[in-house]
């Protein structure tokens, strides 16, 4: 039965502490990093335990060995954390490649400059291909032209390192990041979206004539009538409310 493949993590440095060191003798470098001497190992051991620190060996290789008292937890802390910085700088080793042709879109071309520039602006480095087909290396100056255009596009980021050269059928050159300096910005970093525009909300027609206008209308009434004034088109104004007088002879009403 085949086993899946995987990849493993390279190991870490191993130190050893205290009494896993194996050295009769040791170098110390005490704690304010300054050498201390050569002392044997119980004596180190004893050194570490008055400063309450630990003896931690950095150079087993050395003769005598270099050993450094510090609390162990800081030390690996310090230690991961210069590995840190150190792999933010390895990327300028990284090298993207771009390929081009002699007849390529100038859209294409633009898109394929803009990639180049945010690789230079990582401090990374491009490779130029251009590849010519069939009966394209009968006008090979048409290739040095597009590649001669591309670098000098991209020149504000970036320089080659020697001239295009023609090599087989490819046309190739190294382009690598200029420095922070006198390097340009990043085009992409200047750009801004774009605010969202609110639609205007349109008012309402007060026309009398319209629905809206008779309900600001009725609004408006029923206003009136809680301040005490007289009602605005009251659909009983025009009823008489006034008692008939009673007929001779018939006893007036309770």
């Amino acid at each position: 039965m085949n086993r899946p493949f995987t990849r493993h993590a390279p190991p870490q440095p191993q130190y050893r502490v205290n009494g896993r060191i194996r050295a009769r003798e040791v170098r110390v470098i005490g704690v304010d990093g300054q050498q201390a001497g050569i002392f044997d190992l119980a004596t180190a051991i004893k050194m570490a335990i008055q400063h309450g620190v630990d003896l931690v060996e950095i150079a087993p290789n050395a003769v005598p060995p270099v050993c450094r008292l510090v609390d162990f937890g800081k030390f690996k802390y310090e230690t991961a954390k210069k590995e840190r910085e150190s792999k933010k700088h390895q990327h300028a080793n990284l090298v993207k490649e771009i390929q081009l042709t002699p007849r390529i879109d100038p859209h294409d071309q633009k898109i394929k400059l803009e990639h180049a520039i945010g690789f230079l602006c990582e401090d990374m480095k491009v490779k130029l291909n251009l590849r010519f087909k069939g009966r394209e290396m009968a006008h090979t100056e048409i290739g040095f032209q597009v590649v001669n255009r591309f670098l000098t596009a991209v020149g504000p980021w970036g320089h080659p390192d020697n001239p295009p050269k023609l090599t087989g059928r490819t046309i190739n050159v190294m382009v690598s990041p200029q420095p922070k300096n006198k390097r340009a910005k990043n085009p992409k970093e200047d750009e801004k979206p774009a605010a969202a525009v609110v639609p205007e909300t349109p008012e309402e027609p007060k026309a009398a004539g319209k629905p809206n206008g008779a309900k600001e209308t009725t609004r408006v009434s029923t206003d009136a009538a809680e301040a005490g004034g007289s009602v605005v088109n009251n659909p009983f104004a025009s009823l008489d409310l006034s008692v008939p007088p009673a007929p001779e002879g018939t006893a007036p009403s309770a």
